[in-house]
């Protein structure tokens, strides 16, 4: 009898010890799994209503979490959790109302991992609402802003290699517009207008998969104003500054064009040494009586990845992507550092300022720099309607305008018959000896000097060089809008 009484005491005994540890309140409530604070009471049900997409209930939750125990360690995780349940509500008044919490966020916890976090869901909020290149490209560049301010701000966090990804598919967007507007202007002879684009895509996105088309489009905005000087008697026409009637100031100017001219078709050469402009741009060189450079190994290696790196859009992403709103980042690169600083867009009238102080020689004076018929500097083209907000497509004439005729004097004509990369020289121009080859072994010079270390900034070998990709050729080959 006694030994049954002692097994039920000590069977009691061990209960009510389980009982109590059980109703014991948990020191640290980030770690107590069972806690029953009622801080963590209502966390736990703020997030069950989320994961059931009860996002109202959610935030009632949370926002008397936040009110009923301001010294709470769920405080943190409260708020940025109003503003996740903001996000996965989605719809654009559901994301602005996100972006405020998460700045919110930022103000309040600034040293909290989270804060970065936090800066990249505003970016990705923008993101999400990207339209198409030829679209409004607002939320493209507030995406732009807010990708940059978590690689400056946050360097040392984790999120920082998505926030670089992303921010490079934006980039792809917004030099797909710019290239888009320049080619436009382009179509239209507005040369200068078209270099200030294609000149600014190229400094701000080195990285755009038509980086080559940009330069090899900059190089003919600048022929084209050779060829339309050399054809107008004097320099009042549209697209040419005034005071070059003279034949000497004229040289000049053929002068300064043919240097920029080099200067965009150099940087294929050297820059994108791989892609489908390079060996158009040599014989584009060669015509023009310019050395032809030769990459280096690291720029051929650069160029390959970038190269590799880049999808293609498949069959049923091209379908899709008539009625999706978003654009299409297939080609945007996947290696490379993403430019983070703007530099200061260029004008159209600073290039014709630019041009006319550079050609002018001495003791000539400028008569003016006044472009006509020239659409304003770095605008939209044109609307086709005052009365509307649409505009032109890309590459067209704007409805109402009348189109150029087949006989247009201003019209560019192709520099030669036969073959539209090699440029004849004019009536009394004598032939030039052939062009000079740089980082070539000169005759006589040391071979291993040349060949010294083999590192990557020696001239890259023709076998670098070689590829299987087909080249594209003339202008029908760039991809419309």
């Amino acid at each position: 009898m006694s030994r049954r009484t002692l097994s039920i005491a000590l069977l009691g005994l061990l209960l009510a010890l389980t009982a109590a540890c059980t109703n014991k309140k948990s020191v640290n409530p980030l770690a107590g799994i069972g806690s029953k604070q009622p801080d963590k009471v209502l966390f736990d049900k703020a997030m069950d209503a989320m994961r059931h997409n009860r996002f109202d209930v959610a935030r009632l939750t949370l926002q008397t979490l936040i009110n009923t125990y301001p010294d709470s360690e769920y405080i943190a995780r409260a708020k940025l959790a109003v503003g996740d349940s903001w996000y996965a509500e989605g719809g654009a008044a559901a994301l602005a109302q996100a972006e405020q919490e998460y700045s919110d966020f930022e103000i309040f916890f600034p040293n909290m991992p989270e804060a970065a976090e936090a800066q990249l869901k505003i970016a990705n909020i923008h993101y999400q609402q990207m339209e198409k290149a030829d679209r409004d490209y607002t939320h493209a560049k507030r995406a732009e802003d807010e990708y940059r301010k978590v690689i400056l701000q946050y360097p040392d966090s984790k999120v920082v290699p998505e926030a670089k990804r992303k921010l490079m598919e934006v980039q792809e967007v917004l030099a797909d517009r710019e290239f888009g507007i320049g080619r436009f202007y382009y179509l239209r002879e507005s040369y200068p207008a078209s270099i200030a684009r294609l000149k600014s895509l190229l400094e701000k996105y080195p990285l755009y998969s038509r980086a080559d088309e940009a330069a090899w489009l900059l190089g003919q905005d600048y022929e084209g104003q050779m060829a339309r000087l050399r054809s107008t008697p004097t320099c009042d026409a549209k697209g040419l500054p005034r005071g070059c009637a003279s034949e000497a100031a004229k040289a000049k100017y053929l002068e300064q064009f043919t240097k920029h001219a080099a200067e965009a078709y150099d940087k294929i050469v050297t820059r994108y040494p791989m892609m489908d402009r390079a060996d158009d741009a040599r014989k584009r060189l060669t015509a023009l009586h310019q050395p032809v450079p030769r990459p280096t190994k690291a720029a051929v290696l650069q160029n390959k990845r970038e190269i590799a790196s880049r999808g293609e859009t498949t069959m049923m992403g091209r379908v899709s992507g008539i009625i999706k709103k978003g654009p299409d980042v297939a080609r945007a690169t996947q290696v490379g550092e993403p430019n983070l600083v703007e530099p200061t867009p260029v004008d159209a009238r600073s290039i014709v300022t630019q041009e006319t102080m550079g050609a002018v020689g001495a003791g000539e004076k400028t008569v003016g720099a006044t472009v006509i018929n020239q659409p304003g500097g770095n605008d939209l083209p044109p609307a086709a309607d005052s009365t509307t907000n649409s505009q032109a497509p890309f590459g067209q004439p704007a409805a109402g305008t009348t189109p150029p005729l087949a006989n247009d004097a201003n019209e560019l004509k192709p520099t030669a018959s036969a073959d539209s990369n090699e440029l004849t020289p004019t009536n009394g121009d004598q032939p030039l000896p052939p062009p000079t080859q740089v980082n070539e072994i000169q005759p006589g010079e040391s071979s291993s000097s040349a060949a010294k270390n083999n590192d990557d900034s020696t001239p890259a070998s023709d076998a670098d060089l070689s590829s299987s990709k087909k080249k594209k050729k003339g202008l029908k080959k760039i991809i419309p809008f």
